[in-house]
């Protein structure tokens, strides 16, 4: 692979590269001799041959999972524990690193000791409610005695035993204990309620500490790999803080950067054959996935996923990687070197002796051969160009 490729842009899209030969790939794979070899050359000049050409167009880029998160932290707190290391597989649901909460254990016991009293304080034998209910009994045996009382005085008023400053003496004495009882009974009521309120609240207060305690626990999400972490045992982690990047193990895909010239020659569906150093001679088949329609304006490039079909790499994330696009198979066609070709549609003959530059229809081509669809002929001799 060329060491001229650019650098990787953000996110991981590799720009495209340049090689002496971007069609290399597809000579590896199809075995191809160089040019000089595989037309017939002569002394005069060169004659077009019939052959088979394919069309491909140039791309580098990385390999990736197809699926991948990052892991994050949902608790402040320090990191305690790293069950995982890079490149161990991973299941759902595994737990990956251990946090210890920040007064996490202090939250929590005084939210566990509020509940607590909050249940105490609505039981059967709560001393709050205790009181009140006593208070009440009280209350409601003094409004039975005023009551006795009023109604003996009622009697005696109408038999003239007593005064009519005595009768409403023991009148307001009864209305005041009737309203003594009704008002602490409402009191009563008030409280139960209130602390029916507070017991609420300490239990969602209870549940959502203990919610994060289990955030402590940070799991998997998928099945899959785990390609890099963050933290080591001993870090401060906040909320939202990276810890591990986890992706799907062997289910892998291409993402490759195509030069803005050729993106109008792309379709979803097409070949893409693919290279990577760390697998020499090897070439792996894929197709094109999807076409994304935003330029890349640092490098003036297109993206193309592509996905493997058969064999694929192992799941190294970023591999670099360099592919052929396939537009077109062309069987048994006119061809001559491209080099020959002189502006966009002619090139130079040799005719009795004699030159002359004529045009032709050019058709499909590579980086070496150009398919000429009329103006040339087997019998044709073309030239350098003068």
């Amino acid at each position: 692979m060329d060491n001229n490729l650019n650098s990787p842009v953000s996110g991981g899209f590799r720009a495209p590269g340049r090689l002496r030969n971007p069609y290399a790939i597809l000579a590896v794979l199809a075995g191809l001799s160089l040019v000089a070899a595989a037309c017939n050359r002569g002394d005069e000049g060169t004659k077009p041959v019939y052959k088979d050409l394919t069309e491909a167009v140039y791309a580098s880029g990385s390999i990736y999972p197809r699926y991948e998160y990052k892991v994050l932290a949902n608790a402040d707190g320090t990191l305690q524990q790293k069950l995982v290391s890079e490149g161990d597989t991973v299941r759902k649901n595994q737990v990956l690193f251990v946090l210890e909460g920040i007064t996490q254990g202090a939250r929590e016991q005084a939210a566990a000791n509020i509940y607590r009293q909050s249940q105490a304080n609505l039981s059967d034998n709560s001393p709050v409610l205790a009181e009140l209910e006593a208070q009440v009994r009280t209350a409601r045996t003094k409004l039975a005695n005023d009551s006795v009382n009023y109604e003996r005085y009622r009697d005696l008023y109408r038999q003239n035993a007593t005064s009519k400053a005595e009768l409403e003496r023991v009148q307001l004495a009864y209305q005041t204990s009737r309203n003594d009882y009704v008002a602490r009974r409402a009191a009563l009521q008030r409280t139960r309620n209130q602390l029916y309120v507070d017991l609420q609240n300490s239990r969602s207060q209870y549940v959502a500490t203990g919610q994060e305690q289990g955030n402590t626990r940070v799991r998997s999400f998928v099945d899959g790999k785990v390609y890099e972490i963050s933290k080591e045992p001993g870090e401060v982690v906040r909320r939202n803080d990276l810890l591990a990047l986890v992706g799907s193990g062997r289910d892998v895909y291409v993402q490759l950067a195509v030069d803005e010239s050729d993106f109008g020659k792309l379709r979803t569906g097409q070949e893409v054959l693919v290279k990577a150093d760390v697998y020499p001679n090897k070439v792996f088949k894929a197709r094109v996935r999807k076409i994304y329609p935003k330029l890349n304006k640092v490098d003036q490039s297109f993206r193309v996923d592509a996905d493997f079909v058969g064999e694929q790499p192992d799941a190294y994330y970023g591999l670099t990687v360099e592919a052929n696009i396939v537009i077109s198979q062309n069987n048994r066609v006119l061809t001559i070197p491209k080099s020959l070709v002189v502006g966009n549609d002619s090139v130079w003959v040799s005719e009795n002796g004699d030159r002359k530059k004529i045009r032709i229809v050019k058709g499909a081509e590579n980086f070496d051969l150009v398919e000429v669809k009329s103006g040339l002929n087997e019998q044709s001799v073309v030239v350098n160009p003068e």
